[in-house]
C-alpha cells in the first residue's frame, strides 16, 4: 500500500466531508477537516497536510481564494472537488494553483486514483542527468539569465539566493535553462515536467510554471515569459 497521507478536506457540507473521510480512510489516510475558507487556510498553516481536497463554494473566502492563499504558502498538491463542471471554473482553478479538478459526484476508485496520480506527479523525481553546462571539463552546472542549476546537487539558485523548488519545478526550470532563452513548446515542457507520464495533460503546466515564475522572480532571477498559445521561454538576455 502507498504511504498514508494527511489530507485536508475543505467543504461546507458535513455529509460530503464524512463521505470523503470514509472513502480515503479505507486506504489508511488521515483526514483534517475545515468547513469554511478561513478555517481551511488556518488548518493548512497549522497542520501542513500532504494534499488538499478543496470545494469551491463555501462561507467566507471561496475555494478560488483559498487555493491562491494555500499555494502562496506551500506546495502541497490541491485537488478541487466541486459540483461546478464548467470549463471556466476548471481553467480558473488550475490557473490559480490547483493541480487537478474532480467533479461531483464521483466514486471511490476515481477519488483514490486522482489522489494517487497527483501525489505521484508531485513526488516522483528521476535521477539528475550529468551534462556539460559550460566549457569546463566535467561541469554539471547550467546557467541562463542568472538562473543557475547545479545538476549534480539538484539545486537551483540566483546569485547567492537558493531556490526551494519542487521536483516538477526543477525539471521545468532545467528545460527552460537548457533552451537559454529560446522558446520551449508546451508539449516539450510538460513532458520534461512529468517524464514518467505516458500522456501528460497540458492543463498541469500553467499552475506549476506560475509557481516557478514567482520563486525565480522573487530571487531577482530572469522572467519566465509566456508565448501565447505556444510555450514559455526565459528572458535570458
Amino acid at each position: 500500500m502507498a504511504r498514508a497521507l494527511r489530507i485536508l478536506v475543505v467543504d461546507d457540507d458535513p455529509a460530503m466531508v464524512g463521505a470523503i473521510t470514509a472513502l480515503v480512510g479505507t486506504e489508511g489516510h488521515q483526514v483534517i477537516t475545515a468547513y469554511d475558507g478561513l478555517t481551511a487556510v488556518r488548518r493548512y498553516r497549522e497542520e501542513r497536510p500532504d494534499i488538499v481536497l478543496l470545494d469551491l463554494a463555501m462561507p467566507g473566502p471561496d475555494g478560488f481564494t483559498v487555493a491562491g492563499r494555500i499555494r502562496a504558502e506551500g506546495d502541497a498538491p490541491i485537488v478541487v472537488v466541486s459540483g461546478e463542471s464548467s470549463e471556466e471554473a476548471k481553467v480558473r482553478a488550475l490557473g490559480i494553483g490547483a493541480d487537478d479538478y474532480l467533479v461531483k459526484p464521483f466514486g471511490r476508485a476515481e477519488l483514490l486514483a486522482r489522489i494517487a496520480a497527483v501525489m505521484r506527479r508531485a513526488e516522483r523525481m528521476p535521477a539528475p542527468a550529468v551534462s556539460m553546462g559550460d566549457d569546463r571539463p566535467g561541469s554539471m552546472t547550467l546557467e541562463a539569465g542568472g538562473l543557475v542549476l547545479d545538476l549534480g546537487r539538484h539545486e537551483a539558485r540566483v546569485g547567492e539566493h537558493a531556490l526551494d523548488l519542487t521536483p516538477i519545478e526543477y525539471r521545468l526550470a532545467e528545460a527552460l535553462v537548457r533552451a537559454n532563452g529560446d522558446l520551449v513548446p508546451h508539449l516539450r515542457l510538460v513532458r520534461a515536467g512529468w517524464p514518467a507520464e505516458a500522456d501528460p495533460d497540458l492543463l498541469w503546466l500553467k499552475p506549476h510554471v506560475a509557481r516557478l515564475r514567482r520563486k525565480v522572480s522573487s530571487a531577482g532571477g530572469p522572467e519566465i515569459l509566456a508565448v501565447r498559445g505556444t510555450g514559455y521561454r526565459l528572458d535570458a538576455v
